[in-house]
């Protein structure tokens, strides 16, 4: 059986339908409900879009994740259409927090959704950070002084925009920027929109429409990497500063080649 045709099944049975309701609500045939679940055929693109808008799944998810190993205790919210998808958990059930290495940014904006490029990323453990999902994300360039290009800026995924807080720093996920670390003002539920700042005053703040944001995570703290040159920001440094503050790190060698 192929994951799009499981994980079809998987989420009816989640929410405890017949297939005959799901095709009633997706204005289809029951035997085409049964047709994609027994693997017999795969859904057109204008199908998986509602499956998509239906479940609150992303496609990269509902199409290429395995659904039933996903931990449903684990499931965050995203973005506008309050897409699903995993948060990694230790064998403890503890909370892993994923690292994006900066070779990996570029595809953050590709695999945010997709179960097996996140389960792929570095991970560790911080013990002192507060309650929440976290995410490691990579600092570039010299916006947002004191923080050094080649540290990581540890933040909280925010679940509702009305959540934000003018002022407070943030990691925003766009569609057409993919990440950026920006001071968030003059947030506007009626212009649709979020005023974004550098504190290095010469780059000029922008906006962004609340449609385009994919996600939206809260600063917690930064693991400065000053203490290092350019050269040397590489993960054996980076490692070496976690080591430092005590953090527990699983395989996150592994992304070295």
């Amino acid at each position: 059986m192929s994951k799009i045709s499981s994980n079809i099944r998987f989420l009816r049975q989640l929410k405890g339908m017949s297939q005959e309701q799901l095709a009633d609500d997706l204005k289809v045939t029951r035997s085409r409900i049964g047709g994609y679940e027994e693997a017999r055929n795969e859904p057109p693109i204008d199908l998986l879009i509602r499956l998509s808008e239906y479940f609150h799944i992303a496609i990269d998810a509902l199409v290429r994740g395995d659904l039933k190993k996903t931990n449903l205790d684990g499931l965050m919210k995203v973005g506008k259409n309050r897409i699903l998808f995993p948060i990694l958990l230790d064998s403890d059930g503890n909370d892993m927090v994923e690292l994006i290495p900066l070779k990996a940014s570029a595809g953050y904006l590709r695999g945010y959704a997709d179960p097996d490029y996140i389960e792929k990323l570095p991970q560790m453990r911080l013990p002192f950070l507060p309650s929440g999902k976290h995410r490691a994300f990579p600092i570039k360039g010299d916006s947002m002084p004191p923080i050094k290009e080649g540290s990581f800026v540890i933040a909280k995924y925010l679940e509702k925009l009305e959540d934000v807080k003018e002022g407070n720093t943030y990691v925003v996920v766009t569609k057409d920027d993919g990440l950026s670390y920006k001071r968030v003002m003059n947030y506007s539920k009626k212009e649709s929109s979020l005023e974004l700042h550098s504190d290095n005053k010469i780059y000029q703040p922008y906006k962004v429409k609340l449609n385009e944001v994919l996600e939206l995570w809260e600063y917690t703290c930064c693991i400065n990497m000053n203490q290092y040159d350019e050269g040397e920001l590489n993960l054996d440094s980076i490692m070496n500063m976690l080591k430092g503050l005590k953090v527990e790190i699983a395989d996150i060698k592994k992304e070295r080649k």
